[in-house]
């Protein structure tokens, strides 16, 4: 049924959570799975321009904590001898970037962790997982811890 899963990935335990639940899946279904960590090249854009640090430190911490997100969830499946890809990508935004991924990869699945964040906070960070639910056709399973 589910031949190809994508999990995105992004270092956190409910991320994490996702990855546990897709080895799940991807035994039942004997599924090949693709993980992915979507970076924003640009994020700062509107902001301003005072910044912590700049761009090219941005784009290296970011590509730094992607790719030990995308390593320890390619272990996890390894581990699980679960067919796996793993890869950064970038979009200007993450649900964006996931959307295209599943996609341009033919995926039969989403699985994603949801932070469960509401109120204010919502409004500030967004909901990755609820844009992606938006603007997807595709199967999404949504998991919390």
């Amino acid at each position: 049924m589910f031949k190809h899963i994508l999990v995105p990935v992004d270092g956190s335990p409910t991320a994490q959570f996702a990855v546990e639940k897709t080895i799940e899946l991807a035994k039942a279904f004997n599924s090949h799975v693709s993980t992915i960590f979507v970076i924003d090249p640009y994020p700062f854009t509107g902001v301003g321009t005072d910044f912590a640090y700049g761009q090219a430190e941005y784009l290296s911490a970011a590509t730094a904590e992607a790719n030990a997100a995308v390593k320890a969830a390619k272990a996890a499946f390894i581990e699980a001898d679960i067919p796996v890809e793993a890869s950064v990508i970038e979009s200007h935004t993450a649900w964006r970037g996931v959307v295209q991924a599943a996609e341009s990869m033919q995926v039969d699945l989403i699985v994603m962790g949801s932070h469960g964040r509401s109120g204010l906070e919502k409004l500030v960070l967004g909901s990755v997982t609820q844009a992606v639910l938006s603007h997807t056709k595709l199967p999404v399973l949504v998991v919390r811890d």
